[in-house]
């Protein structure tokens, strides 16, 4: 029991003597320096350390009281050999104007960097805390050359970004990173800061010539890796991509990094060089899994840019890779997507079903048969077969509860719920995914609840917002035109009313999509004039903004629009890459 007893007034002792501390430092960031110096004072007292004594000369310093703190530190150099303390004394004249005693102790402390290298940290970080950074420098620089087993690169790469020497920041951390190659992922993003977009920036330019003077000397892996990242940061994905293919025959190892590069280049619409990069991993892959899903992407890109007469060719290029690889559980992806071909592209939504039904034969794990299932609810929505949808998602619910496609599939019956007019039961479902551990899919939910509930109640009958679900169901089903026609009809009959907004910015991206550009312009521009304080503002500034800057080639007026979401829609969720590109677009380098 007095053990007990006197490890707890231990314990409460420290939590005062740490409580003492915070208050101390609080007073001196409050600029309240008369009792930050007492409360210093006390505690170097009970517990006399260098921390303390530091801190006393600091808040002497802040009240003019140099030859109070010039004092301290000598005391404190009699009763220790610690160098770093010629830098404080050395400060603490720079302080009183004395520049050449300052200078004189600046010097005696590089000194003993050559008589003890192991002093160089200690040293170069006070000179650091006082941003003497050329003095740092020469500390450092120094050191290395006392014992060559240093290596202060990164510090210095950290004072020459300071000092906004780039040239020496890159070339600094690119010698460490020869030293010690595990370090390239933390210079990546150390470098994110300085490189831009624009291949014809200064420091893009600064830092190829770095690399590729590395690579004419010392053809090490990882600058191949560090060239396609800078490379890729410019979005030039074809010279990215020579990185990768060099480093790969390099190594031979895994296609792993290729194919990551392919699918950035497929979120980017870059289709010629993504059909390059897949058709190298066909050539080079022996991996079943791997060249399913290059062949994949390779079909998903010839789709989204076929016309009517080239689906039969498509058609037969998904049935040649299953005469390849074969109806089974390994392909069950390719056969989602064909199904998905087949019923929303040849609208030929029987078929596809009969043949997804085919694949709920396999042995499938418990998730493929979701996600087949999944995809056999959206074709009978697409055929308007509500009922039948709801009973396939349903199913996922309740066998695979509390996962995200389960969660994907209370979406769905959601949505199909709304599609079939349904609202009240719509917004019940709705309002469980609000709470949805897949972000994306919380953030649907809330905006389909938000479309329901600001527009159910505008008339008994619900004309405006069933002929709304309707459009949407239409746009669903790749009947654009009549969408576009239906939502002109909501426009014409309902102008006015709280739905005006949301049909305006459907009818927008529905343009968007049939590359009616000058329309989708129009309805953006509408509602920013007519519609800036409502939900849609930001929405309609953003893909405005982003029309102007890919399809209209105004990149002025896309910077005005981006611009005015930074000032005026701070809580968008478009604010972070808004800020992003009006900085792009300015000129800056951005992280």
């Amino acid at each position: 029991m007095r053990r007990l007893l006197i490890i707890l007034t231990l314990c409460s002792c420290g939590l005062l003597f740490a409580q003492s501390e915070q208050l101390a430092d609080d007073y001196f960031k409050r600029g309240e320096f008369e009792k930050a110096l007492l409360s210093y004072e006390k505690l170097n007292a009970k517990k006399k350390s260098s921390k303390y004594i530091y801190k006393i000369v600091a808040t002497l310093q802040q009240l003019e009281r140099y030859e109070e703190a010039r004092d301290m530190i000598l005391q404190r150099m009699k009763e220790i050999n610690y160098p770093a303390l010629l830098v404080e004394l050395g400060y603490n004249y720079q302080l009183m104007d004395s520049t050449d005693l300052a200078d004189k102790y600046y010097k005696e402390a590089i000194l003993k960097v050559e008589e003890k290298p192991s002093y160089t940290y200690g040293i170069a970080k006070k000179f650091e805390d006082h941003s003497l950074l050329e003095q740092a420098l020469q500390a450092y620089k120094k050191g290395m050359e006392t014992n060559p087993d240093f290596n202060f690169n990164m510090q210095m790469a950290r004072i020459y970004g300071e000092q906004g020497n780039i040239e020496l920041l890159f070339s600094n951390y690119i010698d460490y990173i020869e030293v010690k190659p595990n370090f390239l992922s933390n210079a990546k993003r150390a470098f994110s800061d300085f490189v831009s977009e624009n291949k014809d920036n200064e420091n893009n330019l600064i830092l190829r010539k770095l690399l590729l003077k590395k690579l004419q000397s010392n053809p090490e892996p990882y600058w191949y890796d560090m060239l396609s990242w800078l490379y890729i940061q410019q979005k030039e994905y074809n010279k990215a991509f020579t990185q990768e293919k060099a480093l790969y025959r390099r190594s031979q190892e895994s296609l792993s990094r290729i194919l990551d590069l392919a699918l950035a280049t497929v979120k980017e619409k870059e289709n010629e060089v993504a059909n390059s990069i897949f058709q190298f991993i066909l050539d080079n892959s022996q991996d079943i899994e791997t060249r399913l899903t290059a062949h994949q992407y390779m079909l998903d890109i010839e789709i989204e840019n076929a016309n009517k007469e080239q689906l039969d060719a498509i058609d037969n290029k998904f049935n040649q890779l299953f005469d390849q690889y074969g109806k089974y559980e390994q392909t069950i992806a390719l056969q989602i997507a064909y199904g998905n071909f087949i019923a929303f592209h040849k609208h030929q939504p029987k078929d596809a079903s009969d043949f997804l039904k085919k694949s709920l034969e396999l042995q499938l794990s418990a998730f493929q048969e979701a996600k087949v299932k999944l995809k056999l609810g959206d074709i009978l929505v697409f055929q308007e077969r509500f009922n039948e949808a709801l009973i396939y998602y349903t199913q996922i619910q309740a066998n695979l509860k509390n996962s995200t496609i389960s969660q994907e599939a209370r979406f769905k019956v959601a949505k199909t719920s709304y599609y079939k007019g349904d609202f009240q039961w719509a917004e019940s479902q709705l309002k469980i995914l609000k709470a949805s551990t897949s972000q994306l899919i919380a953030n649907d939910a809330l905006d389909l609840k938000l479309l329901i509930s600001d527009n159910k109640d505008e008339d008994s009958l619900q004309t405006s917002l069933k002929l709304y679900s309707k459009a949407d169901l239409m746009s669903f089903q790749n009947k654009n035109e009549e969408a576009i026609a239906l939502l002109d009809k909501i426009l014409t009959e309902h102008k006015g009313e709280t739905i005006e907004d949301q049909a305006l910015f459907m009818q927008a991206k529905l343009f968007e999509k049939t590359n009616q550009i000058s329309k989708a312009v129009d309805n953006y521009e509408y509602i920013i004039t007519n519609y800036r304080d409502e939900i849609l503002a930001d929405d309609a500034h953003y893909y405005l903004a982003e029309l102007y800057q890919t399809k209209l080639d105004q990149p002025e007026k896309a910077k005005e629009l981006y611009e005015k979401i930074i000032f005026d829609h701070e809580d968008s969720i478009y604010f972070i890459e808004a800020r992003k590109r009006f900085r792009r677009l300015r000129g800056d380098a951005i992280n």
